[in-house]
């Protein structure tokens, strides 16, 4: 075949350090085009991108000369960099080091599509860490709790 053809649905997400509430409904909408533009930069079409107060979503493809850890490493470090420049009371934003990516099958794609976007509703009876694990739960991903949260 001539022709390399690729289409991958990941969909990644990560917290703030210490998981603290930093994204605020100031930030959130603006943060969330930001780190839409990272992707499309990297040639990464994104889907949906949400959150809430201490986490992100992110829905996208995933482009043929990206890797997985580029794509997080520029998402986290320029979302990062930039929120410092809006404004005073984000001098002291960082994200996680770690993050989760996982697959999505094509055919679910509507389904993960609404899951970001119920992000605040989903939260009111469910937090992050508990996301997390049920995502790594279902993806079978083995893992060590002690060194998932630092």
């Amino acid at each position: 075949m001539p022709q390399s053809l690729s289409k991958v649905y990941t969909h990644i997400t990560f917290s703030t350090k210490n998981r603290q509430n930093l994204i605020d409904t100031e930030i959130e909408q603006r943060l969330f085009n930001y780190l839409g533009g990272i992707c499309k930069g990297l040639d990464c079409f994104p889907v949906q991108i949400g959150g809430f107060k201490n986490h992100i979503h992110i829905l996208c493809t995933l482009a043929r000369g990206t890797t997985q850890s580029i794509l997080l490493e520029k998402l986290k470090k320029e979302s990062s960099k930039w929120i410092k420049t809006v404004d005073t009371k984000y001098h002291n934003f960082y994200w996680q080091h770690g993050y989760g990516i996982f697959s999505v099958n094509p055919s679910e794609i509507n389904i993960v599509e609404e899951y970001i976007l119920k992000q605040a509703e989903h939260h009111k009876t469910k937090t992050f860490e508990e996301e997390f694990r049920a995502f790594l739960k279902k993806y079978k991903v083995v893992y060590d709790e002690r060194y998932v949260w630092d």
